[in-house]
């Protein structure tokens, strides 16, 4: 079956959009999804940019949603016609999967990274080569095949165009706060750098019932953003040493956790001085940067901790629609930092998403699509 999709047919290469990719035939426990809509993520300009590889040419994307055409015949929860938000691929059957803990499956890098399907055969081709995939999704696309795992059912009378970002930036901010950090009411919290992962790392904050809820940028728009989210404080570390501003803001204490989603050193070692005695920080950012930590009065001393966080050690199934029910309810207002564009428009989305000029573009690829029908 020949698709349209965005390609990247080099490292730095800016997208192209092709209409003979050839799309693999659906398996017994696939699903073939109409592509309605997707978000563009800093993960994708990772792998365009070549921060991490996987192959040349690609298809990326990995935010996507969209209506399921067909399944195969091993495929038990999703049938013609339902709704879905594309996430990640977990094999289901490792250890840490039947511990309930898919973002560590112990092959994630070869089911989502590795350029081929989980069982090494080619998603895309043209005249004959291959051309990668990304997330076992590859939602540039204007029909996909994934598996069962892929998939998360979700309301037909939402709107699918605002819903695919949830698969991976929301469900990962929101996901580091609510499934690993557990902030108990009364607590503090403050989130490191305002794009989409931020906010939603910010929004579960406030849904967590923290008392000082701080946001910390560079860019005045995004932080006032922020204050209209939910932050109670806003810190342009441009203009205010952020770390100061935190203490001054705790008595003198610190924040009990933090959330980098910057992926700047500087930035990294910031939420790590901003914590209070036993502060957590979690550095979530895709980036090729280090850090210098203090291991006697940081991580001794002062008994904090630094962790990573994958895809917000989410269960998509389960927090995907937790974070719809939020955003009905006003808690998580997560589509006031999405702008829509059209396909053809990629890497206008892409570059508006690198300047900071757009917190989340989404691409609607479906242009006929209508939401409730």
């Amino acid at each position: 079956m020949k698709i349209k999709a965005a390609v990247v047919e080099k490292q730095g290469a800016p997208f192209v959009m092709k209409d003979d990719i050839e799309l693999a035939p659906m398996g017994p426990d696939d699903v073939q999804v109409h592509m309605v809509a997707t978000g563009i993520c800093h993960s994708d300009e990772a792998l365009r940019k070549g921060d991490a590889v996987i192959g040349y040419p690609i298809v990326l994307g990995h935010e996507g949603s969209g209506i399921v055409e067909k399944v195969g015949d091993n495929v038990q929860n999703f049938k013609p016609g339902d709704h879905v938000v594309l996430s990640f691929y977990a094999c289901r059957n490792c250890e840490n999967c039947l511990k309930g803990v898919p973002t560590q499956c112990l092959h994630y890098a070869d089911n989502n990274l590795s350029g081929v399907r989980p069982d090494g055969s080619d998603h895309f081709t043209e005249d004959g080569h291959r051309v990668s995939d990304m997330f076992d999704q590859s939602s540039f696309t204007t029909t996909t095949v994934v598996r069962e795992a892929n998939c998360v059912k979700v309301p037909k009378d939402v709107d699918l165009r605002k819903l695919g970002p949830l698969g991976c930036g929301y469900v990962t901010g929101s996901g580091t706060v609510l499934n690993t950090l557990k902030p108990k009411p009364g607590e503090t919290i403050a989130v490191f750098g305002t794009g989409a992962v931020g906010l939603a790392a910010m929004m579960a904050g406030r849904i967590s019932g923290c008392t000082e809820v701080i946001a910390v940028d560079i860019v005045d728009s995004r932080l006032e953003l922020a204050k209209e989210l939910g932050a109670i404080h806003a810190i342009n570390s441009k203009n205010e040493d952020p770390v100061a501003a935190i203490k001054k803001l705790t008595n003198g204490y610190g924040v009990d956790y933090a959330v980098d989603t910057t992926g700047v050193t500087a930035v990294m070692e910031s939420s790590i001085k901003a914590l209070n005695q036993g502060g957590v920080s979690a550095c979530i950012a895709v980036t090729p940067h280090h850090i210098d930590v203090d291991t006697w009065n940081d991580l001794c001393v002062d008994d904090k901790s630094v962790i990573g966080v994958n895809m917000g050690d989410s269960i998509p199934q389960i927090d995907v629609p937790r974070l719809i029910k939020f955003w009905q309810q006003g808690m998580f207002d997560f589509d006031k930092t999405e702008k829509f564009y059209k396909f053809d428009q990629i890497n206008e989305a892409n570059a508006d998403s690198g300047s900071g000029k757009t917190i989340k573009p989404v691409l609607v690829i479906d242009e006929a699509y209508k939401p409730g029908e």
